[in-house]
């Protein structure tokens, strides 16, 4: 498989090392020239491409941040005549209806749900038109550890925005709130807390940015806490068995945050380089 990964951010270095067993040589793409040099060595083998090159390729992987990612789709279909274009941006509704457009041949959209730093983990998988390097991509990824499912772009994008914008806008709001807490007081509740926004806030604002203006969620986070705030001790007692059975009722799956940041994808937005035409 000839694979060019566009975007040397940490999702586009996780990518091409993932995949390059597979790939007979992995080239790079970045609108930093030294990003893409740095990830080219980096990777076995790997080499670097100008982000406007004209090459073919049987693969490219697009790891750029959401806001970039459709128009990175349209700005390499012509770079994949046969063969796959598969991105791992972290949104999936608006990179799939760009390449429903766009692409020549086959197309998919992953989004690892952990920073690299913290893979394997889970990767959600929507098919869109999928052929065999499609399924050669999905192998790989599957084979290093990661529990890779298939969903739709539209349950993907709801529970993004749940377990990434909400989740996101509750952290760093404790964080404000609290503000420097000596660590003797913490909790086993506040603790944990603690740590999370120390996390996060270990990330770029960016990422963060991205993630909150393409997801809904931090509005629900907001009006959940002010209810809680403002609630007589009935209402706080009938709010309190509502998240009980939210949780209760969250038995499918347990884990990390979906970024878990980064990022999850990325971080799963991810740590990666922007656009054809940017980072």
């Amino acid at each position: 498989m000839k694979l060019l990964v566009v975007g040397a951010g940490e999702m586009g270095r996780w990518a091409a090392r993932t995949l390059r067993p597979v790939a007979d040589r992995v080239a790079l793409a970045d609108t930093n020239p030294q990003a893409a040099m740095d990830a080219a060595e980096a990777v076995v083998d790997g080499r670097v491409v100008p982000v406007d090159t004209d090459e073919t390729f049987d693969c490219v992987v697009l790891a750029v941040p959401i806001p970039a990612v459709a128009d990175a789709v349209a700005g390499y279909a012509d770079n994949v005549p046969e063969g796959a274009i598969v991105d791992v941006s972290g949104e999936m509704g608006a990179p799939l209806a760009a390449m429903a457009e766009h692409a020549r041949d086959e197309y998919a959209s992953f989004h690892p749900l952990f920073a690299p730093p913290r893979g394997p983990g889970r990767v959600a998988f929507v098919p869109g038109d999928a052929g065999p390097v499609v399924a050669a991509v999905r192998e790989r990824f599957a084979a290093v550890g990661n529990d890779v499912f298939e969903t739709t772009a539209a349950d993907h994008d709801d529970a993004m925005g749940k377990v990434q914008t909400g989740a996101h806008a509750a952290v760093l709001a404790y964080a404000l709130a609290a503000g420097d807490v000596d660590g003797r007081f913490h909790t086993p509740v506040s603790e944990p807390l603690a740590a999370l926004a120390r996390t996060v806030t270990e990330g770029e604002s960016r990422v963060y940015a991205d993630i909150r203006e393409a997801f809904d969620g931090a509005d629900a986070v907001a009006d959940a806490a002010r209810a809680l705030a403002v609630a007589d001790r009935e209402e706080f007692d009938a709010l309190f068995a509502a998240a009980r059975d939210a949780v209760d009722g969250d038995s499918r799956v347990g884990g990390a945050d979906a970024d878990d940041d980064g990022p999850d994808s990325e971080a799963t937005d991810t740590d990666a380089a922007p656009d054809p035409n940017d980072d």
